[in-house]
């Protein structure tokens, strides 16, 4: 088992997860909210990820972040180093390609709170930060959990994207997939069986005790 990709793969999914939280929310409270009669041009900016090729995202991002590109030029100047084939990369093409997975989650459950509640907090002379906090993530907790699982699992099966941007550097950009990709390619099958048991395994742990601490914590039991 290459526990080295494995550690990896948890690390960026990680990162990507509470960046996704820190984009998303907004994103997805703007979305919820908002009437701008153009709004579907945003959403269907979002959601291209789910119908796009992964290999044509990271072709695109691999443009995007390389060396003679705007932000690739800006930030190979203050770190010295280019974005292409590094950990940050990565992260940033991970970040577009599971986006629809966290938005179109917390934007369901910010759509499905009361508008009554939101604005009888706003009459109480609540600020909207205040209401947002108080009113709007309490209410849709569920869909704030859900968005970040669905994206955290995501990025740790991770490939296409992976490959184009981030390539096969050990320690740096092999992630767990890419692992069991080269280690089938080596026909070492009981490797590849062993890293993807594990993976297999700690991906059903994550989701069973996500969907039981929903249950448990913040479902609501009928009375006998």
């Amino acid at each position: 088992m290459d526990v080295q990709a494995l550690l990896l793969s948890v690390r960026l999914a990680v990162v990507v997860s509470l960046s996704l939280l820190v984009i998303g929310l907004p994103l997805a409270y703007w979305l919820a909210l908002s009437r701008w009669r153009w709004k579907f041009l945003v959403e269907s900016v979002v959601a291209l990820p789910l119908v796009l090729p992964p290999t044509v995202l990271g072709f695109y991002v691999l443009l995007a972040i390389g060396a003679r590109s705007p932000l690739g030029g800006a930030w190979s100047r203050w770190f010295g180093h280019g974005l292409a084939f590094t950990f940050e990369g990565l992260a940033i093409a991970s970040v577009l390609y599971s986006l629809p997975f966290a938005v179109q989650p917390f934007t369901a459950a910010f759509s499905q709170v009361d508008r009554k509640l939101l604005e009888a907090s706003a009459i109480l002379g609540a600020s909207p930060w205040r209401t947002f906090r108080r009113v709007m993530l309490p209410l849709s907790i569920k869909g704030i959990i859900t968005g970040i699982v669905l994206s955290f699992a995501h990025t740790i099966g991770e490939f296409g994207v992976v490959v184009m941007v981030g390539g096969n550097i050990p320690g740096v950009t092999r992630t767990v997939s890419i692992a069991i990709y080269d280690d089938v390619q080596a026909l070492n099958f009981a490797r590849a069986n062993a890293t993807a048991v594990v993976l297999f395994a700690f991906s059903g742990v994550v989701l069973a005790l996500v969907y039981a601490l929903n249950h448990r914590v913040w479902s609501v039991q009928p009375e006998m």
